[in-house]
């Protein structure tokens, strides 16, 4: 399993409700895509939604992610953590 970073533009004044539905739609149906989330956070001013998960491809974390209804704009892979 890869770690990746996944981040959603155009999200500007999200709430931490809304936050939690899509995180839980997405913890939902996690394991049926063989992704395991880590870790959202949320910035309401810019509008910026970023979710650490693991999972054994990128399109795995795009397909779960089209599921909720919120496809990344980007995915980026995190090969090194301390």
């Amino acid at each position: 399993m890869t770690l990746f970073m996944d981040v959603h533009h155009g999200m500007r004044g999200i709430t931490a409700d809304q936050l939690r539905q899509g995180h839980d739609a997405a913890i939902a149906i996690q394991e049926e895509e063989g992704v395991h989330f880590r870790h959202t956070w949320a910035d309401p001013d810019s509008g910026t939604v970023f979710c650490l998960t693991e999972a054994a491809s990128a399109d795995a974390v795009n397909r779960l992610h089209e599921r909720v209804g919120g496809r990344p704009d980007e995915i980026h892979p995190v090969p090194l953590t301390v």
